[in-house]
């Protein structure tokens, strides 16, 4: 009997959080939940916790550079995914890997923690601007992101556009602008600069939303992994983030992470 076919491939390039809620667990176990096989880039270790980051290493360029053609040169991918990146030596080196990818590629400008630790340099944003949102088929910036990147601050629904025309200007296809921060329901935009979605969810009253920018970020590569156009994979990763929201649940003593697993399994927690 032969053995099955493989899913669906999809690497992520980011950091590792110990707790388990945010980084590349957060993307694996989004992965898996899609029905995609993650694989991973480790560009950083973070000692992390539901408090906060209590410590980052970076790992070098060369170990960057060595994890990713051992996976695309064997194994090949489908979608990539970008994370935290900590320096610009890192974002510059990532970047150029990626302008050879010939595959989606979904960048999540990380620049903070939830708990407002740094993860990137502040002499990295250059290098995003410059040399990362040119390679992405779709980047996925939060309201702080935006304005760490192009100077524009968004405090109303009516602002998101000219955010999104702002970080298109650095070259990214798409842009998704996440107004999860601001008052109301959820609302995202996801343009091209022509192409305007509007996203909308309902807000749960729910503190525990640790990796919810890495959670999104992976479905959106999950579903352009299996070849649904940019609006349907954005859609599709938005509609499962927000039940993992929902579904999100306390872990130690401070803000805990969504749920990956919300849509699993019969008598998991949440779901919409």
């Amino acid at each position: 009997m032969s053995a099955p076919a493989a899913p669906p491939r999809v690497l992520t390039v980011a950091g590792s959080d110990s707790g388990g809620g945010a980084g590349i667990q957060a993307d694996l176990k989004t992965m898996l939940a899609l029905g995609v096989h993650g694989m991973s880039v480790i560009t950083a270790v973070t000692a992390q916790n539901s408090l906060g980051v209590q410590g980052a290493w970076e790992l070098p360029v060369e170990a960057v550079r060595a994890q990713y053609r051992s996976v695309v040169d064997d194994v090949g991918v489908q979608a990539v995914k970008t994370g935290m990146l900590a320096s610009a030596e890192l974002v510059e080196a990532v970047a150029e890997l990626l302008a050879g990818a010939g595959v989606p590629v979904v960048v999540d400008p990380v620049g903070v923690s939830k708990h407002g630790d740094p993860l990137l340099a502040a002499s990295a944003l250059d290098s995003v601007r410059t040399k990362l949102l040119p390679v992405a088929t779709v980047a996925t910036p939060n309201l702080d992101e935006t304005a760490q990147l192009t100077g524009v601050r968004v405090e109303s629904e009516g602002q998101l556009r000219g955010a999104a025309t702002a970080v298109l200007a650095h070259g990214p296809r798409w842009v998704l602008i996440k107004g999860g921060h601001l008052p109301g329901d959820a609302v995202d935009l996801l343009t091209d600069g022509v192409e305007e979605h509007w996203l909308r969810a309902p807000r749960y009253d729910n503190r525990h939303t640790h990796g919810t920018g890495c959670t999104l970020a992976s479905a959106i590569a999950a579903q352009l992994a299996k070849g649904h156009s940019v609006p349907e994979a954005v859609a599709a990763a938005k509609r499962y983030v927000t039940g993992a929201i929902a579904a999100g649940f306390a872990l130690g003593a401070g803000i805990g992470p969504v749920d990956h697993g919300w849509d699993l399994a019969p008598g998991r927690r949440g779901g919409v």
